[in-house]
């Protein structure tokens, strides 16, 4: 493995890792609880956030990847994929049902509640601490 790949699988892992907790486990909640900001307003920022997030998870997703190529001891290759294919499917399955769900609350449709966000929210507790034991697993060597 070289050194470099190596630097940039672990590197990637943890800016993955640290926007995933950063913007799912702290600013999605917290924005819901500032003052003046209704659904609407929370969701259209959570979509403008999480279209942001997604895109940077899917590089560092490919980073990992092309990083892996090189010879990630087995553990961290497993744990990477854990991630990799939660974010595939967040992408693939979720986030179109949570747009939809979104779209028709911002025209103000009153939709109950999707669960299509407790599904993205399970795939993101599955993610980050996949990322986390791949990151470490990486740094031991």
């Amino acid at each position: 493995m070289g050194s470099n790949t190596v630097a940039v699988g672990i590197a990637a892992t943890f800016v993955w890792l640290g926007m995933v907790l950063a913007i799912s486990f702290l600013e999605a909640p917290l924005k819901f609880r500032a003052p003046g900001v209704t659904l609407a307003v929370g969701l259209g920022i959570g979509r403008l956030v999480f279209r942001a997030l997604n895109i940077a998870e899917s590089i560092l997703a490919v980073l990992v990847i092309v990083a892996m190529a090189s010879g990630y001891p087995r553990s961290a290759l497993v744990l990477s994929g854990i991630a990799v294919t939660a974010l595939i499917i967040q992408l693939v399955a979720v986030r179109p049902q949570l747009h939809r769900r979104t779209a028709a609350v911002l025209h103000g449709d009153t939709t109950p509640r999707s669960r299509a966000h407790l599904a993205y929210v399970t795939l993101e507790v599955v993610k980050a601490p996949a990322l986390m034991a791949a990151g470490v697993l990486l740094l031991a060597g």
